[in-house]
């Protein structure tokens, strides 16, 4: 299994950016037919938080270059042109777009490329240069009540990276009615997102072979 890695610094906050339109008029022929009207639905790609090599010596410039310069920067653009295909789909937000073409469970062609365009913006947002530290009061307390203690949560989060089997996702969300936190596995795109029972995710690994590097 590739080994890319995210570490959250637990505190940064999330939002969904709504997806931006730009509309394209079709000129009529010179015969003087009428102007059609065509909008085109477009999401930018978001440029990670720091310079690409600053997550040396755990995550290299070069890794980031092919995986957010090439895999993320794909995704984009796949997406790009379905939105454009259609209108359907119209003014959503990101959240809004993955909650709609994930269809219940029965994904709509454009649910790929939306989660993963979220997963990785969720990525690389999720890290910082010189991060690692322990997390927030707060949220410490949180982990140390549901885990036992963060040792507990790190191992049963590298536990669940190391034994996910083939691509995915591996995430520390919040129960919305249980208030409490879990790890789960999600499998090629899929995120917590589609659940109705997961408030937000707050923690992320595709893999977790430099996780304690990362951490400590």
């Amino acid at each position: 299994m590739a080994c890319h890695l995210l570490v959250t610094d637990f505190t940064l906050p999330l939002k969904s950016p709504k997806l931006s339109y730009l509309s394209e008029q079709q000129k009529g022929r010179s015969n003087g037919s009428q102007k059609v009207s065509r909008t085109i639905a477009y999401y930018g790609l978001k440029t990670p938080p720091y310079n690409l090599d600053a997550l040396e010596p755990y995550m290299s410039k070069n890794a980031l270059e092919v995986h957010w310069g090439v895999h993320h920067r794909g995704f984009v653009e796949d997406l790009n042109k379905q939105l454009g295909k259609s209108d359907l789909l119209y003014g959503y937000t990101m959240d809004e777009l993955i909650k709609a073409t994930y269809n219940n469970g029965n994904p709509l062609p454009e649910f790929n490329n939306a989660a993963e365009v979220w997963n990785h913006d969720f990525f690389w947002e999720s890290m910082q240069p010189g991060g690692g530290d322990m997390p927030k009061l707060g949220l410490l307390q949180q982990i140390e009540k549901d885990f036992g203690s963060f040792t507990n949560f790190r191992e049963k989060f590298v536990e669940a990276a190391l034994t996910l089997f083939g691509s995915g996702w591996v995430w520390l969300v919040l129960k919305r009615q249980e208030r409490q936190l879990a790890v789960v596995k999600t499998s090629n795109s899929i995120n917590p997102l589609v659940w109705d029972d997961i408030v937000h995710p707050q923690f992320e690994n595709i893999a977790a072979c430099l996780l304690f590097g990362l951490q400590e």
